[in-house]
């Protein structure tokens, strides 16, 4: 079953940035006062198909639908030191509903996971000293939906060169998940309940140099760690000899991304974006990604913005399709999410930000509608809508 996170999302949007321009406060009074920065609002549309339910064994309706909703608000003041003080509240909002999640206990007439809401709010507190050009933060957040809650925490630095022109910037963050315990209902006895922990660490590191007027290159290392329950217990798996089984895996995984992204000013009225990463983790997984996106400035306050991403990924060590698992393995699952598979996502963003505010009401400063279209080697399709408005 594929879900589209907000967080996703919010990247899905960054072309956002594409044509903003820098505004600088010439003046030696910066005002202490706490005052709104700007107002974002988030919205979107995800449906997806398919046969390869993880739920029942690899085979199975892979129907989901996503409504996604987050309203982010930053605020600001300066110190007596003129260091500046930055707070970004945000709250997201999903319901779904999924047909796979449904067959946990097909005995019902909709079984509690069918349709869901999650709800997830976070807040981010950062301070900038722009005479020594650094930014430290801290963040939390929690996400809560009916079998699973998750707290976390972050810690974030960054620093420019006295040019302006050279960025590194690091974050940790820590997540402690807890799980409850839902098998598919043929699976269930008395021993089966309670909760299950899931603990994530992770280490993001970036390095953003302008080489000249019109190239800017970012390189980006990531490190995960996760260790629990990492197996979701109301997939099935099915033996070749007829036997059900819940999936297993192992109780530990560690993750290591690393990635470049390029910025190309083609002329005034294009950009090039460029991304590739490649991704390796301890249970047999290689992946690849790269994606193109190429912002027009149709005219100085709207733009389109057409993308294409393609990714790639060979399967984990554990993966069997249905019936195709043998008792003399220790770990198994039939998560198609898990397989080797490529996929395309193809769409365009449409960006209108008049510098007097959208039709009329100054504080809209932009409005920007995209859709994607996303495709799988497995059969999965799927197509998102996003909707952002930014107010400021």
């Amino acid at each position: 079953m594929l879900r589209i996170s907000l967080a996703a999302i919010a990247i899905y949007c960054s072309t956002l940035l594409g044509f903003s321009q820098t505004l600088s406060d010439s003046s030696s009074y910066k005002n202490r006062k706490l005052k709104v920065d700007e107002v974002n609002f988030v919205s979107s549309y995800y449906k997806q198909d398919g046969n390869n339910s993880a739920v029942t064994g690899g085979i199975g309706s892979e129907r989901l639908t996503d409504f996604a909703t987050t309203i982010d608000v930053v605020l600001s003041r300066y110190d007596f030191r003129q260091r500046k003080h930055t707070m970004t509240g945000e709250v997201g909002v999903d319901v779904y509903t999924s047909a796979s999640s449904d067959m946990i206990d097909p005995s019902t007439i909709s079984s509690a996971s069918s349709k869901d809401v999650r709800v997830y709010p976070s807040i981010t507190y950062a301070i900038t000293n722009e005479a020594k050009r650094s930014t430290v933060s801290v963040n939390g957040s929690v996400s809560a939906e009916y079998d699973y809650l998750s707290t976390g925490v972050g810690v974030g630095w960054s620093k420019f060169s006295k040019d302006g022109n050279r960025q590194f910037a690091a974050r940790g963050q820590l997540f402690l998940d807890t799980w409850s315990v839902i098998l598919p209902i043929e699976l269930r006895s008395s021993e089966h309940n309670g909760k299950e922990p899931r603990n994530s660490y992770s280490a993001s590191f970036s390095l953003s140099q302008v080489i000249n007027k019109r190239l800017q290159v970012i390189m980006l290392l990531d490190g995960a760690f996760q260790e629990g329950q990492l197996a979701t217990l109301y997939h099935r798996t099915y033996f070749n000899d007829g036997t059900l089984k819940v999936e297993k895996l192992p109780d530990t995984r560690l993750k290591l991304p690393i990635g470049v992204r390029l910025n190309y000013f083609l002329a005034d009225r294009y950009i090039l974006r460029a991304y590739y990463r490649f991704y390796q983790d301890n249970w047999g997984m290689a992946a690849h990604t790269a994606e193109l996106e190429l912002p027009v400035k149709v005219t100085p306050f709207f733009s389109v913005s057409p993308f294409y991403r393609y990714y790639q990924q060979s399967s984990v060590k554990y993966f069997r399709q249905y019936q195709q698992h043998t008792e003399d393995q220790e770990f198994y699952t039939s998560d198609y999410d898990l397989s080797k598979l490529h996929s395309n996502l193809m769409g365009m963003g449409i960006r209108y930000a008049p510098p007097g505010g959208v039709m009329g009401f100054s504080r809209l400063n932009a409005l920007e509608l995209r859709y994607g279209h996303y495709q799988r080697s497995t059969g999965l399709n799927a197509n998102i809508v996003t909707l952002l408005a930014k107010f400021k």
